[in-house]
C-alpha cells in the first residue's frame, strides 16, 4: 500500500466518532455492529426497527460508495475465498467471546474509558498482528 491519505483517514475517523457519539447521545445505545446485528437476528419488538435501519444504512452507504468511488474497493492483498471465509468465521467467534467487536469496544468502549474495552481492543490488535505475521512471514502469504 503506497497511498498515504491522511485527510481521508481523518475525515473517516471523525465521521465514525460523531456517529458513535450521536448514537449514544440521542438513543442511549452503543454503536457496536455485532451487538446491533445480533439484536436484529434475535429481535425484541421495540428494538428491531432501529437496528434494521442502522444495518440497512451501512449496506446502502457501502453501495453508494461503490458506485461513486469504485476504486475505494481496490486493495492489494488478495486471499482465497476459503481463507476469507475462515477469517470471517473466526472473527465472528472472537466477537462472541469478547462480547463485542472493534466498533463496540474500540470506538465506543475506549471513548467511555471502559477498562474491559481497552483490554479487548488490545487483544484484537495483538491477535491481528500475530496472525498477519504468521500468514505473511511464516506461511509466505500463501493462504
Amino acid at each position: 500500500m503506497t497511498d498515504f491519505t491522511p485527510l481521508a483517514s481523518l475525515t473517516g475517523g471523525v465521521l465514525i466518532g460523531l456517529s458513535a457519539a450521536a448514537m449514544l447521545l440521542f438513543n442511549g445505545k452503543i454503536a457496536g455492529i455485532s451487538g446491533i446485528l445480533s439484536g436484529a437476528l434475535m429481535p425484541v419488538k421495540s428494538e428491531t426497527l432501529w437496528r434494521l435501519f442502522f444495518l440497512g444504512g451501512l449496506l446502502v452507504g457501502g453501495l453508494i460508495l461503490r458506485f461513486w468511488l469504485p476504486h475505494a474497493f481496490e486493495f492489494g492483498t488478495v486471499r482465497s475465498t476459503e481463507a476469507l471465509t475462515v477469517a470471517g468465521l473466526l472473527t465472528g467467534v472472537g466477537t462472541r467471546l469478547a462480547n463485542g467487536c472493534t466498533s463496540g469496544h474500540g470506538v465506543c468502549g475506549i471513548a467511555r474509558l471502559s477498562a474491559r474495552s481497552m483490554v479487548a481492543t488490545a487483544i484484537f490488535v495483538a491477535t491481528g498482528a500475530v496472525v498477519v505475521y504468521i500468514v505473511n512471514h511464516l506461511l509466505g502469504g500463501a493462504i
